[in-house]
């Protein structure tokens, strides 16, 4: 019901003007809303997490309404640099992937090149290097494809009691559970990826094919040079996609981040976003000291000058927004209509 009215109250806003309104307002030229996007379904990714991944076609509908509304998508370093001297052009927009999975080079980059959309990728670097699927979602979405298969017995992966697979809380209980089994015997990516393929055995899914198609994997040291040599913009999210609370491992994970991604395609990397979303206020003191100069969140929001530029909030775009909640967001009228919330997290890091 709540929806229902929501979708009945911007169209009609929309049909009475106030997008444009507000669209063209002061405020909106003072504003700039950075978009979020997680990953672009290669299969069905998008169905198993759809806060997470959307379709490619929700994508490309999402750069039409960009381009037919004349917003005015910058590179995300130019924007923060216009957006604290108050100096945006209007309707500004950054567009911005976090982690670096493969389909933004299979999928995503492609349409924004075909756009002209300039767009940053916040790049973890440990599956980067490894080139395996991430543990934790990868098992979590082969649960997922084997929901109908009813329960399945996996004591020997640390699970005591049977798992019903068509439980959606059973099933995230039984990857917490696995992914703290595996940190408990101090499995290394290459041994966790075992562990996976043994649990693709189990569940009857042919786990090479997942790998072969790179299903939730991220992009390659090589594919790293190539992207950025076509202008695409990485920056920082941790080595190992985790915000320790210790100062020394936290900035270790910025170190070895930056280390990585400087090897591969050189220049300076001052941009970070928070894994998950997740941030405390110690956090911006250490990123300072590490020479990073902006931080985003999954918050929602829209950033100004008066923005701490190390708690930048975003749009974080998902499967269940609708092209008209999306506009009302470019508009700035979704702004007004909102709550402010912290975003859920993203994935449980592993």
């Amino acid at each position: 019901m709540k929806r229902q009215l929501r979708h009945a109250t911007l169209t009609l806003l929309k049909s009475c003007g106030v997008f444009s309104l507000v669209k063209e307002s002061g405020w909106r030229k003072q504003s700039l809303l950075i978009l979020c996007y997680h990953g672009v379904s290669l299969e069905d990714e998008n169905q198993w997490r759809p806060f997470l991944y959307i379709s490619p076609q929700q994508l490309e509908r999402r750069l039409h309404i960009l381009r037919e509304g004349k917003y005015t998508v910058l590179p995300l370093a130019e924007a923060l640099e216009r957006l604290y001297r108050n100096d945006l052009p209007p309707r500004s927009v950054a567009l911005t992937f976090d982690d670096g999975t493969y389909d933004f080079y299979k999928l995503t980059w492609p349409l924004l090149r075909q756009f002209g959309f300039p767009a940053t990728v916040y790049l973890t670097t440990y599956y980067s290097e490894l080139q395996r699927p991430i543990f934790s979602l990868i098992c979590s979405y082969m649960l997922w494809k084997a929901r109908d298969a009813g329960c399945v017995d996996l004591k020997d992966f640390g699970i005591d009691t049977p798992v019903s697979l068509s439980s959606a809380e059973d099933r995230e209980k039984a990857v917490a559970q696995l992914v703290q089994w595996a940190d408990g015997q101090d499995l290394k990516g290459e041994e966790k990826d075992q562990v996976a393929a043994r649990l693709a055995e189990r569940l009857g899914i042919d786990y090479q094919q997942l790998r072969t198609k790179r299903i939730l994997q991220l992009v390659n040291p090589e594919e790293v040079k190539q992207l950025a040599h076509e202008g695409v913009d990485f920056q920082l999210h941790t080595h190992r996609h985790r915000t320790p609370l210790s100062e020394d491992l936290f900035r270790r994970e910025i170190r070895d981040n930056r280390v990585r991604i400087t090897n591969a395609i050189g220049g300076s990397r001052n941009h970070f976003c928070y894994p998950s979303g997740s941030y405390r206020p110690e956090f911006l003191d250490w990123l300072a000291k590490e020479e990073v100069i902006s931080a985003t969140t999954c918050d929602t929001g829209f950033a100004t000058s008066q923005t701490n530029p190390l708690l930048l909030p975003r749009l974080v775009d998902t499967t269940g927004r609708t092209d008209l909640e999306f506009e009302s967001w470019l508009s700035g009228v979704g702004h007004f209509l909102s709550r402010r919330k912290r975003a859920r997290l993203a994935y449980v890091p592993d």
